[in-house]
């Protein structure tokens, strides 16, 4: 398979000097591993090339014959906006630049500028055209309800429009290079969502993927640079890192909020730099997966803890993708409910039991606290215990009550108390109606449901009732 080159768009060089063009070259593609690249050495030819290519950016010497940088400019910007034009130019002369910029260079650099410079000028301009690229794909996404590729999404079983949103952006960012950030409760299939990532991404290598929580600072290096041999004792053999791995790939870390302080600044050089040194070597490594890193934790509260460092946050939150929890998707159980009773009597080896047409109503009125990965869980144990044409609902109801016996105070759908803000008060006769009323309107008119939400009998319900 082809490798993918970075960036999606090409870059293109122009400069009549040959061994310049060769020189920069090889300095975009080693320090700053950029590969997308074209060169023209004939100004007069450039526009055709651009014409012909899908160009993001241009990289244009200033002092050329036939056409100079500055009439080139004038007809790129006049032709093609959208490319970003920085311009290389071996005189260091102020008045020039601030002429380019006018005329609407993205930047302007003195050919002797170090190449760290020059790489970061480059890489900062290549984030712009994405960011753009972006903006235009969420938009035309968005406005047009689109979704060009729903089969990579397959895993993920939901007909929910935020989950649908969700979708639509993801593919909008997914060529891009930059870290994405998968937040959401455990339970929630961020994993499946990292999958899809990878494969929207169309990148040529594998997904790797560590689960950091419990990793301590040596163990992670060690987990994602490797080690060279004799690197310390023990080391008998060289160990390629999780990184080197993932080449051309993706690279997912999940449990990213557990992470040690000396851990998240490794994290946060390998991320600025794109480079990596294995334990025991003076020799640095190129980066070539995309990241993607997941979560349960609120990384907002470790910040304001001192817990998760503000500028890997940032880093990170170049991409985000908040994946809501199953009790904000209930659209999606009868869906759900009907995939893995699927799947469950399959891999147990029986008859696929019919649903009572009360348990989906049934699940409804519970909080999952252990989101999809727990309606999975029940669904599998009642299975198993199935033994008649429909499926019993008691293994259901014997977890939801224990779950909730054992629900904290904070997740409880009573945190507060309803009547606090209002100045006159229900009397309690009108109270009990209203509370009756929307039990019932919760249940779909289950009397045994909405006893059960109520913590009353049916009979007592029946009474009320009446």
């Amino acid at each position: 398979m082809e490798k993918k080159k970075y960036p999606s768009f090409g870059v293109l060089l122009v400069d009549d000097e040959q061994p310049w063009l060769r020189s920069l070259s090889l300095t975009l593609e080693g320090p700053g591993g950029i590969t997308n690249l074209l060169q023209c050495a004939d100004s007069r030819e450039v526009m055709t090339v651009l014409g012909q290519n899908d160009i993001g950016l241009i990289l244009l010497d200033l002092t050329m014959p036939h056409l100079s940088g500055d009439e080139l400019l004038e007809q790129i910007v006049a032709e093609y906006p959208q490319i970003r034009v920085i311009i290389l130019s071996g005189m260091n002369q102020l008045e020039t630049a601030v002429n380019c910029m006018r005329a609407g260079a993205f930047d302007y650099f003195v050919k002797t500028v170090d190449e760290e410079r020059l790489v970061d000028g480059v890489r900062r301009a290549i984030r712009m055209v994405e960011l753009e690229f972006e903006n235009h794909a969420i938009r035309r996404r968005f406005f047009h309800d689109q979704l060009d590729t729903p089969e990579v999404f397959a895993a993920i079983i939901t007909d929910n429009t935020a989950m649908r949103a969700r979708f639509q952006y993801l593919e909008a960012v997914a060529p891009s290079s930059q870290p994405i950030l998968i937040t959401g409760e455990s339970g929630v299939g961020k994993e499946l969502v990292a999958q899809a990532i990878h494969t929207l991404s169309g990148n040529s290598g594998s997904l790797v993927s560590v689960n950091v929580a419990g990793l301590d600072d040596n163990i992670f290096a060690d987990t994602l640079f490797g080690h060279v041999r004799g690197a310390f004792t023990g080391a008998e053999n060289v160990r390629k890192g999780m990184i080197e791995r993932a080449a051309g790939g993706t690279l997912f870390l999940d449990e990213i909020g557990d992470l040690s302080e000396p851990s998240q600044v490794k994290l946060l050089r390998l991320l600025q730099n794109g480079e990596y040194y294995p334990l025991g070597s003076d020799q640095p490594k190129q980066m070539t997966a995309r990241v993607v890193v997941a979560t349960h934790a609120d990384l907002d509260a470790k910040m304001a803890a001192g817990a998760f460092r503000r500028d890997l946050y940032y880093r990170l939150y170049s991409h985000h993708v908040h994946l809501p929890p199953l009790r904000e998707r209930k659209d999606d159980l009868p869906l759900l409910l009907e995939h893995f009773l699927t799947e469950a009597a399959f891999k147990l080896g029986k008859k696929k039991p019919t649903p009572p047409k009360e348990l989906v109503v049934l699940l409804s009125t519970y909080r999952f606290p252990g989101n999809i990965r727990e309606l999975e869980a029940m669904v599998y144990d009642a299975v198993s215990q199935h033994n008649q044409k429909t499926l019993s609902m008691k293994s259901f109801l014997q977890r939801i009550d224990t779950q909730t016996d054992h629900l904290p105070v904070e997740q409880s759908p009573i945190s507060e108390n309803p009547f606090s803000h209002l100045s006159d008060l229900p009397t309690l006769q009108q109270g009990g109606k209203l509370l009756v009323d929307e039990a019932m309107h919760r249940s779909a008119g289950n009397q045994s449901i909405a006893a059960r939400l109520l913590g009353i009998s049916q009979p007592a319900l029946s009474k009320r009732l009446r």
